[in-house]
């Protein structure tokens, strides 16, 4: 049974960090495709984030880029996202999601962390 556990969500300040982790299990991680997304309360769901199987290739919207960085480590079954500089309209529920690189029928999400920047 695959299972996508996210985790590090919390309130932070205007300009703070925050490091989410997504630990998979269940599956062979290094075949998958690993997204960062995420939905504010009364947005439709955002995809912010994306690195390649190997960690080679990473791609942001242009709402994170040169704020969050992507990252992963294979051999511990998990996938980052450092969020630094973080603003008001960061708040939101984020989700990590994973898509086989050959079978896009197999795609995963987790069940999703809050984060609230506020003063």
């Amino acid at each position: 049974q695959v299972q996508l556990v996210e985790s590090g969500g919390g309130l932070v300040q205007p300009g703070g960090s925050l490091r989410l982790s997504c630990a998979a299990s269940g599956l062979t991680f290094s075949s998958y495709t690993m997204r960062w997304y995420r939905q504010a309360p009364g947005k439709e769901r955002e995809l912010i984030a994306t690195i390649t199987s190997a960690g080679g290739i990473t791609n942001y919207a242009d709402s994170v880029k040169g704020r969050f960085t992507i990252s992963r480590v294979n051999a511990k079954n998990t996938a980052y996202l450092q969020m630094d500089s973080l603003k008001p309209e960061d708040t939101a529920m984020y989700y990590c999601n994973t898509v086989h690189v050959y079978r896009r029928e197999r795609a995963y999400w987790g069940q999703g962390t809050q984060v609230t920047v506020s003063s």
